[in-house]
């Protein structure tokens, strides 16, 4: 297929694919998804090899947000029966993320729920970053606490924060659809905030949310252009009792070729399959790893994952290995340079080159998009954490 073949040239090269290829990679059908992994394979391995990144989630502070994001069960006004509990105490989170590093993790990931830090938050999180750094030396700590005042994101880099995460989730055109109580903008303010403080920024997407294949290329080329280090892909988790609890519309083959899409806009980033990959990808888990070089290991913020046994027996049996504490992840021009998630050579990074498709009807490179069948709503996958942080029962790590 000559569209793989350029994608796979342009990838290897950190070149940006036109908004047009970006959208063919979606419109492909499903006998041709495991060409698609193939080709996207190519770059992966190119840039990582066959290591995969493990990243353990600490949930500081479970419910009770005041934000409206119609994904989130800890939203303002869920009914979602999630765990809901206070600040952690700086032990505790530190016991808690010892759990993850035991079993492979090098990256662990503070998250708290609000809308964003006040200054003793900020204060509790420095805390709780120094415990576990005194334990672990060598650890890396992202930060996950909302949006970002000036200032703030500065004292966590003194603290020994090392990466900062703050999704922009989907498209600009959208965005207000499912959040009303902060605007895109914010989030993208977040995110450079972050990145001016000298921390490696962490910013990905939600799929599966109903939007278009429009909406999906637009937060991949706006994500490239914000430069993040890493590129966590979330599958929408349709809790009951959150606004999307009937978004059940991805297919494991939907999920491996927006996985591609991002591979091939962001080649040398670490692309990370985060929330959802149990509940959508199922049995194809382990084709994604060809895809991605980072997942999350065991349990996420709300939801159980599968064990994290089962993890790492995924990752060996796919003919992959679990990156060491001691091995850089990114490249090394990103790694010594913090070249971005492409060159910056290109004209246009992010600029909607191509036109795009528009409504799929218009032929050239994108072609028609095919016509999904319904995905079938696996409730039965969704399981809400009951164990790890917040709890007395041993999390799964």
């Amino acid at each position: 297929m000559d569209l793989l073949n350029t994608l796979v040239d342009k990838g290897l090269r950190r070149e940006l694919p036109t908004r047009d290829e970006a959208l063919a990679v979606l419109a492909t059908s499903d006998d041709d998804v495991l060409d698609v992994v193939a080709a996207a394979g190519k770059v992966r391995r190119h840039w990582f090899g066959r290591r995969v990144k493990l990243n353990y989630l600490v949930n500081l502070k479970s419910g009770l947000c005041p934000e409206d994001c119609s994904y989130c069960s800890q939203r303002l006004g869920s009914k979602a029966e999630i765990l809901k509990y206070s600040w952690l105490k700086p032990d505790q989170a530190s016991q808690a993320a010892a759990a993850g590093l035991a079993g492979g993790a090098k990256r662990v990931c503070l998250v708290a729920s609000g809308r964003g830090p006040s200054d003793r938050d900020v204060d509790r999180v420095s805390d709780t970053i120094k415990a576990i750094k005194d334990q672990h030396e060598n650890v890396e700590v992202c930060a996950c606490l909302g949006l970002l005042s000036d200032g703030q994101a500065e004292r966590l880099r003194e603290a020994g924060a090392d990466a900062y995460n703050h999704n922009l989730n989907t498209s600009e055109g959208t965005y207000g659809d499912i959040t009303t109580t902060h605007t895109y903008a914010d989030r993208v303010d977040t995110v450079q905030k972050a990145h001016a403080a000298g921390l490696s920024a962490c910013s990905g997407l939600i799929a599966g949310m109903g939007e278009s294949d429009e909406d999906l290329v637009d937060v991949v080329y706006a994500l490239r252009e914000l430069d993040p280090d890493s590129v966590p892909v979330n599958f929408l988790i349709p809790f009951e009792g959150t606004p999307l609890a009937k978004e059940w519309n991805l297919t494991p083959q939907r999920c491996l070729r927006i996985l591609a899409m991002v591979r091939f806009v962001c080649p040398d980033a670490e692309v990370r399959i985060a929330g959802g990959r149990e509940v959508h990808l199922r049995t194809m888990q382990p084709l994604a790893l060809n895809l991605a070089n980072s997942i999350f290991l065991g349990d996420y913020l709300t939801s159980e994952g599968q064990a994290g046994k089962a993890d790492l027996e995924m990752i060996a049996d796919a003919g992959f290995e679990v990156e060491g504490a001691g091995e850089v992840t990114l490249p090394e021009h990103r790694a010594t340079a913090g070249a971005g998630c492409g060159a910056h050579a290109d004209a246009g990074c992010g600029s909607h080159e191509g036109g795009g498709c528009g409504s799929h009807a218009g032929g050239g490179v994108c072609g028609s998009a095919p016509v999904e069948a319904p995905a079938e709503a696996r409730t039965d996958l969704v399981a809400v954490r009951r164990r790890g942080a917040g709890t007395d029962l041993a999390p799964n790590a």
